[in-house]
């Protein structure tokens, strides 16, 4: 395609206190293939109060940056305010806890236009921001199947197809308004009950493998615990918001803790009690099989470290996630 007939598009960045990732993420920016007088870049900062805006408007002599506050600190809030704000044909959602390479935003065009798709996006390569061997497990981790499950976006695939969520679309601006924009009261998940919404009415969305992001996972354990707590918090208690459906894969973490604390709690019982021992022995057997095939293909000196953050994410999301049921089901 001829730049001349290219699209204007817009992409919208929510950030809050993101200084340590914010000048990576822009840097990423400047170095993109699409003409630049037809790219908008829209951060909403959640009213940081580091230096992540002073970064961002250190760059305005490079790019077409502009910095809107948001009040309420809230993601969907920020992505609502960037996409009425803007005025590309595209949107383009970001996240600038990531870095993209320089045919990003031309490949996400390139695929909506060849497919004529609602929304498309590409795959997720997950590295560590700090070079010590727990922050590479927990990067390798989520990374693994046995950490994310399914998520064809996050493990990867070769050819292109329909699916029912990507990470950072690129949407149609008539998108919003055929179906809405992002539901404000889903801290966490507002992309997929608006992918879900845009399935349902009978739109299109496409994974396309060129399309690539990096993302820089966290790189402690106690980052990692506290994020995937409110990841499966977020499961349960999005109910409260919107019917978004989740698949058994969601479900398993919760499943295990509460087999595990109840067997615990019963284990007085010889039933119980063999249930304790036969439900944590299964657990760990697939937790060590699977952190031998990442130390085999990383290194040996990453194995224990990747047992013990398999098991921080998986109890992390299971406890986060029965506390997200609670509250669906008796709190407010």
């Amino acid at each position: 395609m001829n730049y001349e007939e290219l699209p204007k598009v817009s992409l919208v960045i929510p950030c809050r206190n993101e200084e340590k990732f914010i000048g990576t993420f822009l840097d990423s920016l400047t170095k993109i293939d699409y003409p630049k007088e037809k790219l908008e870049i829209l951060f909403i900062d959640g009213m940081s109060d580091d230096r992540t805006k002073e970064i961002i408007l250190s760059y305005r002599d490079r790019l077409l940056v502009s910095v809107t506050d948001n009040p309420k600190k809230i993601t969907p809030v920020a992505l609502n305010i960037g996409i009425k704000n803007s005025s590309g044909e595209y949107v383009i959602i970001l996240s600038s806890h990531t870095k993209i390479p320089d045919n990003f935003v031309l490949k996400n065009i390139e695929t909506i236009l060849s497919t004529g798709a609602d929304c498309v996006g590409g795959i997720i390569e997950t590295i560590s921001p700090s070079d010590n061997i727990l922050a590479r497990s927990i990067s390798y981790v989520l990374s693994n199947r046995f950490g994310v499950g399914n998520s064809l976006f996050r493990t990867g695939t070769d050819r292109l197809m329909e699916v029912d969520t990507v990470p950072y679309g690129c949407y149609k601006r008539g998108v919003f308004e055929r179906f809405g924009y992002f539901n404000e009261s889903l801290v966490r998940n507002q992309d997929i009950e608006l992918n879900l919404r845009i399935k349902k009415s009978g739109g299109r969305i496409i994974l396309n493998p060129e399309i690539k992001s990096t993302y820089f996972s966290r790189d402690t354990l106690k980052g990692l615990f506290r994020q995937n707590f409110w990841n499966g918090f977020w499961v349960f208690y999005s109910l409260r918001f919107a019917k978004i459906p989740f698949s058994i894969r969601h479900t398993i973490p919760a499943i295990f803790v509460l087999t595990l604390v109840s067997s615990l709690l019963l284990s007085n019982i010889s039933f119980f009690y063999i249930l304790f021992w036969l439900t944590l022995g299964s657990y760990f057997m697939a937790n060590i099989y699977f952190s031998y095939q990442i130390a085999k293909s990383k290194g040996f000196k990453y194995f224990l470290h990747c047992v013990i953050s398999f098991f921080t994410l998986h109890i992390s999301y299971g406890l986060g996630s029965i506390w997200g049921l609670i509250r669906y089901l008796f709190g407010r």
